[in-house]
């Protein structure tokens, strides 16, 4: 994950995957890039088949993105659901909380 030039498409972001963050683009995984402004973002996977490109701009607000020491940082599908809604994956707050175990 990192923010990058966003003009690229998926041959550009998958040439950035395997020379700077040293992953195969061809592997399965989802490699997710964040525009400068924080709101845009591109996601390019290949599911065996094809490459595939998803992209998602926010009318409002920006994505909360992680910091990243390597350029990598694994998220669960739970907390990349709430990071392309716009929601702080970090902190999510439920709308309710148990209050007894039994």
């Amino acid at each position: 994950m990192g923010h990058t030039d966003m003009r690229k498409g998926m041959q550009g972001l998958a040439l950035l995957v395997q020379q700077h963050l040293h992953r195969d683009p061809h592997a399965g995984d989802l490699f997710v890039f964040r525009g400068r402004l924080g709101s845009l973002v591109k996601i390019i996977w290949h599911d065996g088949l094809g490459m595939s490109l998803y992209a998602k701009r926010l009318e409002k607000g920006r994505f909360i993105w992680p910091s990243a020491n390597d350029g990598v940082v694994s998220l669960s599908a739970s907390q990349l659901a709430c990071l392309l809604d716009g929601i702080d994956w970090r902190n999510p707050q439920y709308s309710w909380r148990p209050t007894s175990a039994g």
